[in-house]
């Protein structure tokens, strides 16, 4: 949820630190700060709320210094202690010669806080992070080498962190390590990075090093070791990134959010790109090792994800439901972990997460897997945590999301999930085989009508214009497309802060109805099928309480204008494939409702793009 960067070199350090914090903010923070050596001391900077803050303390600061040559950075997100200056990072230890960085949780803090105040250690903050510096110091005592007392401090710690520390004392070292929160090393030409992810490097270089759980780095200017806690040497593979810096760019559009939205046409291409050949062709799925006689003993599908993943999984379930007929589970992950886990050989369990960071998402799947049930990960980031511990691997393909509001991810989450439901019916033989080939012919005709509805806003926009300042907002659909009144609503909460709440729309008389009146919007998605009279009796129901009615709707039904105010229309498509058209419309409302209201889009307050703490 934080981000980390680090440098060592012979470059001046702090414009790089700062470029490569710049490059994590769209992980969500509140306080930002840096730690270099100069003049012979550890100097830090740090500063509440955005980046700028700390970028103006700093000035000119260090920008033609050629003395600090290696120092680390980060952007907090609060989990302990309020977001202040005096809690953000990097901390220091009682001597002042040690600064460290840490994203994650230390769950034993509190405990060794204790142990190291009665050694005589002063605290000045409530962050866990400190006490990591102070017991770094105190090892030090016992342990003279800066490697050797971080490795021993690693092994009291409980929980999880990713961590980059400097050292007065020997200014050629930086050190780096992890345990349940993502840290790579970037390998430069004379010179060396830490990041919390890959953004924060990618403008100095794409060659990378995957720290995994339980392994620290030793890093210096023209070397990199790695070693696990108990000091052996690990081999590790360097790694070339596939990405370009032009991805970080905004690309003339005024924020990465509505950038993004308009990327979903391409998106949506290039998530079918070589998996979907012909509608006549087996679809190739090359990375899920589900057989046909594997699928004969699946007695359970379990999908567990967290936020608009969860979402993503609500619509997965009713595909894989209706295409293969195997009783499917949606859990959210948080919820799973801290319960019995009940799975066996016999259960596929399915993890969803954007960055394949998702701590709690992480846990499921490990539990899952202890207890022999088949791993598929469904994931934005193939070299992420959660990608390199599944058994099956169905990568979306989205390139970099740069808003802390998914938007594309979310629309590739869906795709897979098509793709993985047509494929398992195909392997199952559970449809016949001119259904299958006519779902072919749809995907393909998704990406042309996504580009029809982002051609023709205006609708949208003035919808957007008149709703802005409602304090209330209610969305409301049923079957497949009730996830996508949840995604819709969740979007509109995270970005303009608006009160949005989203309904099955037959429920909305058992309790909701009650709060309709004439200052409320809502949204009702009607697609023709099987649902579409219910859900135009339930939108009725809502404008007989003087609610202020949206329709979302692909129909010609001339009754729907003496119901709604406003109707907002997509391409015909077929019901089972619509929450992928009638998904882009929402994020356009949300969007255009939060701009209008001069919110900061794409780093809504509160929230973090990669939640790596449970």
């Amino acid at each position: 949820m934080c981000g980390i960067v680090g440098y060592i070199g012979s470059k001046s350090v702090i414009p790089i630190l700062i470029n490569g914090l710049s490059k994590l903010e769209y992980r969500g923070y509140d306080s930002a700060g840096v730690a270099v050596y100069k003049g012979g001391e550890i100097e830090t900077y740090k500063a509440q709320g955005k980046l700028q803050k700390l970028k103006d303390l700093l000035g000119t600061n260090g920008n033609g210094d050629n003395a600090n040559k290696i120092g680390i950075g980060h952007i907090r997100w609060a989990t302990h202690g309020a977001p202040t200056e005096i809690n953000a990072h990097p901390h220091v230890s009682c001597c002042k010669k040690i600064a460290i960085v840490h994203n994650g949780i230390i769950e034993n803090f509190k405990e060794l806080k204790e142990e190291l105040t009665k050694k005589g250690h002063v605290f000045v903050s409530q962050t866990d992070t400190e006490t990591i510096a102070h017991l770094i110091e105190e090892n030090l005592k016992t342990h003279p080498d800066i490697f050797d007392a971080v490795r021993h401090s690693l092994k009291k710690l409980e929980g999880a962190y990713a961590i980059g520390v400097v050292y007065k004392d020997n200014p050629d070292i930086l050190i780096a390590a992890r345990k349940n929160a993502p840290l790579i090393v970037g390998i430069g030409e004379n010179e060396n990075y830490i990041g919390s992810d890959v953004p924060a490097i990618l403008e100095y270089t794409k060659n990378v090093i995957y720290l995994d759980d339980s392994e620290i780095a030793e890093i210096k200017a023209d070397d990199v070791k790695i070693y696990d806690f108990d000091g052996n040497v690990i081999k590790k593979k360097i790694e070339c990134v596939p990405w370009e810096p032009v991805a970080l760019s905004k690309m003339g559009y005024k924020h990465f959010m509505l950038k993004e939205i308009h990327e979903q046409p391409d998106v949506i291409r290039q998530t079918l790109s070589e998996r979907l050949i012909s509608s006549d062709l087996p679809l190739q799925l090359n990375e899920v090792k589900l057989t046909k006689e594997s699928l004969k003993k699946l007695n359970r599908i379990q999908i567990i994800a967290c936020g608009t993943s969860l979402h993503a999984a609500m619509a997965g379930k009713y595909l894989i439901e209706e295409f293969i007929g195997i009783p499917v589970d949606i859990e959210a992950s948080s919820e799973y972990i801290y319960k019995r886990t009940i799975s066996s050989a016999n259960s596929l369990v399915i993890g969803v997460s954007q960055s394949g960071e998702t701590a709690d998402t992480i846990t499921a799947i490990r539990q899952a897997k202890a207890e022999g049930a088949h791993a598929l990960v469904i994931t934005n980031r193939v070299d992420s945590t959660m990608a390199r511990e599944a058994d099956s691997l169905l990568p979306i393909n989205a390139g970099i999301e740069v808003s802390v509001a998914a938007t594309k991810s979310y629309t590739a989450q869906l795709i897979a999930f098509y793709l993985l439901a047509i494929y398992l019916a195909e392997i199952k033989e559970a449809l016949p085989a001119k259904d299958i080939i006519k779902f072919k012919e749809q995907l393909f005709k998704l990406p042309q009508q996504v580009e029809i509805i982002l051609g023709n806003k205006t609708e949208i926009k003035r919808c957007a214009r008149k709703f802005h300042n409602a304090k209330d907002f209610i969305f409301i659909a049923r079957g497949i497309n009730f996830p996508a009144a949840l995604e819709g609503a969740l979007k509109l909460k995270e970005i303009s802060y608006i009160n949005a709440t989203g309904y099955p729309a037959g429920e909305l008389k058992h309790g909701p109805i009650a709060m309709l009146e004439d200052t409320i919007p809502v949204l009702a998605i009607l697609m023709p099928g099987l649902v579409y009279e219910k859900v135009l009796s339930n939108s009725e129901e809502a404008k007989a309480r003087d609610a202020k009615m949206i329709a979302l709707t692909s129909s010609n039904d001339k009754h729907l204008e003496s119901v709604f105010d406003f109707i907002i229309k997509i391409p015909d498509i077929d019901e089972i494939f619509s929450p992928i058209l009638t998904t882009i419309p929402l994020q356009l409302l949300a969007y255009y409702i939060a701009e209008f209201l001069g919110k900061d889009v794409d780093q809504p307050r509160n929230l973090a793009k990669s939640v790596t703490v449970e």
